[in-house]
């Protein structure tokens, strides 16, 4: 199965089409993303991740007062936070450094290997894993995956591996909504916004349907 523009425009009106379209269609068909159920869960899951594709690269431009929110162990006074508020490339070297293979602070790996494209990707390891498997310079040029087709195809690599086709399919006897919160603990760490996904999710079943 394949979308078509009127596909993604209704699940995701901030999308440009003619950008996503076919990056979005090509990355599915090749990790297997090919039925309603699979494409529904799985689009759902982009529109919450990337303000409906219209977000590739983390926003790390935080206020002091946000970042005691977001990092309180790191940040643990407002004092201590407002060395880095309003200044994203200073926070990501200083939150990522000696993490995920990243170098230390002065390194820039941080920076560097921030989060990116419709998951964000995250990590310098994690860029030369995801670069590797899909052949592809991601560590020498970590911008690539702020393009549709990239960007498409690292998110369907990344859904593909972590089992989620297998999770979104429908099956006698299983419970469709928990394996949707279930897909999306995989995609984010947790349950952030899973009351938006789950409308998403809706939407899409319906529009596919």
């Amino acid at each position: 199965m394949k979308i078509t523009a009127q596909h993604l425009k209704t699940i995701m009106p901030k999308c440009n089409t003619d950008q996503w379209l076919n990056p979005l269609n090509q990355a599915m068909t090749q990790f297997e993303i090919n039925t309603s159920s699979r494409i529904a869960a799985f689009l759902a899951q982009v529109a919450h991740e990337s303000a409906e594709t219209t977000v590739l690269s983390e926003n790390l431009n935080y206020s002091a007062l946000r970042l005691t929110q977001v990092w309180p162990h790191r940040f643990s006074t407002l004092a201590v936070a407002q060395n880095y508020a309003k200044n994203p490339e200073k926070l990501a070297n200083f939150v990522y450094a000696g993490r995920g293979g990243n170098g230390n602070k002065a390194s820039g790996d941080g920076w560097c290997y921030r989060g990116r494209g419709l998951f964000q990707l995250t990590t310098k390891d994690n860029y030369r894993f995801v670069g590797q498997a899909l052949a592809l310079p991601l560590v020498d040029k970590p911008d690539l995956l702020l393009s549709p087709e990239v960007a498409a195809l690292t998110a369907a690599q990344f859904w593909q591996r972590l089992g989620l086709n297998v999770l979104a399919d429908h099956q006698m006897g299983d419970n469709d909504e928990k394996d949707f919160e279930k897909i999306s603990i995989k995609i984010n760490g947790g349950k952030v916004g899973l009351v938006e996904r789950k409308k998403y999710w809706q939407l899409a079943k319906k529009t596919l349907n």
